[in-house]
């Protein structure tokens, strides 16, 4: 793990300070914006008190709402989270981020002049981001003992030990860049939600329930997984063996019940998108399930890496679905538990 900094106190208080400072950019000049449109006419034209450059600015800004997120998407976080964590030798950010930004971009999309939507599908859209929001920031600070800054993801860690030397430019790409094409992506039902106005039917209630039920699933996953590490833990303190595997739960069903309540919460957006006309918005969660595909294989390996839990993990990988929770199969004879 890169460990981004030194002790608790002062250090913590450092990463707080960073972490509220670094989105300022971006809010500061939507709020600009919104303060210039609201003062003139609704088309967003220029008043003559201008300067002519800025005034193209508001008007380019009033007419492409997508673009402009994506524009301060690429300055503030591509660039200059980019060159912070080069400051801070530490890529911790961005992991923080993942759980604010899709909140951000709800509320630029209902916010924005050019917003056209049902109300009420724009309000339960913002109340269910929120609820996703919090849930993933409590499991990130648990996750990181309520740490601000503590460490980078491991992935990341491992690809600035491959890439060497040239890591420092790899990881714009690697780690920035992609993430606007995740989050962007996987936002685009919020977009198309605060761009069409028609009445709620049956089908808003479906994606309401299919996001609600990815929520609760990853929640108590999450907790169960902190629950074993915690426990494990213990036992490690104590000198006494630890239980090689999580089957427990959730775990008993599916050996990624957390990835798999994290994709239903974003696929269930796209049945709004869906409902609402705009079926090619499925593009970004298609993307990102993709990705978790791939995640879930380098977290598999990591597992199958460590001596004392690989033969149980290997017994776990024959009799439990990946993703999809589903019962466990007995291809090993009888009920054979790996813990």
């Amino acid at each position: 793990m890169g460990f981004g900094g030194g002790g608790h106190g002062h250090s913590n208080l450092k990463y707080v300070v960073i972490a509220f400072l670094a989105p300022l950019p971006s809010i500061v000049f939507y709020l600009s914006f919104l303060n210039h449109i609201n003062n003139s006419d609704t088309s967003g034209s220029e008043s003559e008190s201008d300067p002519l450059s800025l005034a193209h600015l508001w008007t380019w800004c009033y007419h492409h709402p997508l673009l402009l997120a994506n524009v301060l998407f690429f300055l503030n976080v591509n660039v200059l989270f980019w060159v912070i964590s080069h400051i801070q030798n530490s890529h911790w950010m961005i992991d923080l981020f993942w759980t604010v930004i899709p909140l951000m971009l709800v509320h630029y999309y209902a916010t924005h002049p050019l917003g056209h939507y049902n109300w009420w599908r724009s309000r339960v859209a913002m109340l269910m981001t929120w609820v996703w929001s919090l849930r993933l920031s409590h499991n990130y600070f648990r996750r990181e003992n309520w740490q601000w800054g503590a460490r980078e993801d491991w992935r990341f860690t491992d690809m600035s030990r491959q890439y060497g030397k040239h890591w420092w430019w790899v990881s714009f790409f690697a780690v920035y860049a992609s993430q606007q094409v995740f989050l962007i992506g996987i936002c685009l039902p919020l977009y198309v939600v605060h761009s069409v106005d028609k009445p709620l039917n049956n089908w808003d209630f479906v994606a309401i329930i299919v996001c609600m039920c990815g929520v609760v699933i990853a929640y108590y996953a999450d907790s169960q997984l902190h629950e074993f590490v915690t426990r494990n833990n213990k036992l490690k303190e104590l000198g006494k063996p630890v239980v090689p595997n999580l089957d427990k739960g959730l775990w008993n069903y599916s050996r990624h019940p957390n990835y798999f309540g994290e994709q239903l919460w974003w696929w269930g957006l796209v049945i709004f998108a869906w409902n609402l006309g705009h079926g090619w918005a499925f593009v970004g969660a298609l993307i990102n399930s993709m990705c978790l595909a791939y995640v879930t294989k380098l977290v598999e390996e990591r597992m199958l890496k460590q001596d004392y839990r690989a033969e149980a993990y290997r017994l776990y990988q024959k009799t439990t679905s990946v993703w999809i929770p589903w019962f466990r199969s007995s291809k090993i004879g009888g009920k054979d538990k790996s813990t």
